[in-house]
């Protein structure tokens, strides 16, 4: 009975008062987190990934990302809006499908966020490294061992700094957040003014270099616009991270479905026109797998200055990424010790009424990962466990519209059958185009996952008592 049984969802909230967390979040903090969220390492440093990957036509690589993640979107501001609970698309399983379920959600979950802020801080570290080796910091220091480094200390270290700014308070790192995304913003903005007009038709050709379909290269890797999609897809989301603060919010019923959907529209703008203008300025060949691609197309052009400038913006913003998803992952922690998953201790509520101790235990995680490992590897892994979640949140909706359909929905999405099976199949579709060996990955520590809800979370799950 333990695997299917439901979490009700007026159990969401917790009873304990040192386990509450404050309402201190408006529709503007809200819509500025996703934007921190999304727009960052996919767009600053993944698109020389996934140029690589596709050529020239990761341009189509992100408008199908774009269109499947819209679809998720959508499932997200309508689940949100009816559950408005920490836990985001695990508590959604939980209240929908049941234990087990949930559990999976939950564990692929760890595997996104903790990932995800661990490459973001690769990413980071990408654009911070050559500023700290200039003025002489020891550039073995910079870099994992898989590129020939000791350690990337730059990528811990910024780890560090914005898990404390998180268990200072949460309506004081929104406020920071919310003007280091107007920096990002502009920086985007300037790199767009000057790399547009240098727009050669000649640099699309061929346009699609690789094809559509997942395929392995002459050197070992997987190409094409599908495998690039799998990849950049990473680009796109970070709107999940919202439904995490439903909590918090002070409206969610209509600050949930703002922030959500509005970010997810905004940065899909963006993004079209800086892969534009990148893909345009020049040959992909020359910023592939570059880590900091946008910065060195400018150096290529003659602009170096205005290439320090984004560099300089990107160490600057792109720790908005960095609050965003450490943020959601300390939230999503804390549910699952709320329900008995993880130790009940970490579920506790700082004085200054955040997780302080589930955020320090986060930050340990993935900051030792972004230490050692290479952006590439962990974006796929990340990739991989989101895919997971999306499908989730998909189903739940369906089930949801079937089982309840009388049930108040704040924000209801257009079409929501095809929305529904637009995020499950997409999503499927995009985890088959990943690398054989992250799909591989994902396996193992979703195995490994289970064990664990075997043998450790089904006896201590404290839903059933409640």
């Amino acid at each position: 009975m333990s695997w299917t049984r439901r979490k009700p969802i007026e159990a969401m909230t917790p009873g304990a008062a040192d386990q509450q967390l404050g309402k201190t979040l408006s529709w503007p903090h809200l819509l500025a987190l996703g934007v921190g969220a999304i727009v960052g390492t996919g767009i600053l440093t993944l698109i020389g990934v996934g140029a690589d990957r596709a050529g020239p036509a990761v341009l189509l690589s992100f408008a199908i990302a774009g269109a499947i993640c819209a679809c998720a979107a959508l499932a997200y501001a309508e689940l949100s809006t009816m559950m408005p609970a920490a836990g985001s698309a695990y508590s959604y399983s939980y209240a929908v499908i049941g234990e087990a379920i949930a559990w999976i959600v939950g564990w692929s979950l760890i595997l996104e966020y903790s990932l995800v802020v661990s490459t973001v801080a690769v990413g980071w570290s990408g654009y911070a490294g050559p500023l700290l080796t200039g003025i002489g910091f020891p550039a073995v220091l910079t870099q994992g061992p898989a590129l020939g480094g000791l350690i990337n200390l730059p990528a811990m270290f910024i780890i560090a700094v914005v898990a404390g700014l998180l268990m200072l308070g949460t309506h004081e790192s929104a406020r920071l957040n919310s003007l280091l995304v107007l920096i990002k913003i502009a920086t985007l903005s300037l790199f767009v003014a000057v790399a547009l007009p240098a727009f050669d038709t000649t640099n699309l050709d061929p346009f699609m270099p690789f094809g559509f379909a997942k395929s392995m290269g002459a050197d070992g890797v997987e190409r094409g616009v599908m495998a690039a999609a799998a990849i950049i897809f990473f680009a796109f989301y970070g709107f999940d991270a919202i439904s995490t603060a439903a909590e918090e919010a002070k409206n969610p019923e209509r600050d949930l479905a703002i922030g959500i959907v509005g970010s997810l529209i905004a940065c899909t703008l963006i993004y079209i026109l800086v892969a534009a203008a990148a893909i345009g300025a020049m040959p992909f060949t020359r910023f592939a797998d570059s880590p900091e691609p946008l910065a060195l197309i400018l150096r290529e052009m003659g602009q170096g200055q205005v290439a320090r400038i984004v560099a300089i913006a990107a160490v600057i913003a792109l720790p908005t990424v960095l609050l965003g998803f450490l943020y959601g992952q300390s939230r999503i922690f804390l549910v699952m010790a709320r329900d008995g998953f993880l130790p009940q201790s970490l579920a506790r509520i700082s004085k200054r009424g955040t997780p302080a101790r589930i955020t320090a235990v986060t930050a340990t995680l993935v900051a030792i990962i972004a230490g050692l490992l290479p952006i590439d590897q962990i974006a796929a892994l990340a990739n991989a466990g989101t895919l997971i979640a999306f499908s989730a949140v998909g189903a739940c909706l369906l089930i949801l519209r079937r089982r309840a359909p009388a049930m108040k929905r704040p924000f209801r999405a257009p079409a929501g059958i095809l929305v529904g099976w637009g995020a499950i199949l997409g999503c499927t579709y995009l985890f088959v185009s990943l690398p054989i060996n992250t799909i591989l990955a994902c396996a193992g520590w979703n195995a490994l996952g289970l064990a664990v809800y075997v043998f450790y979370g089904r006896g201590r799950a404290t839903i059933a008592g409640r």
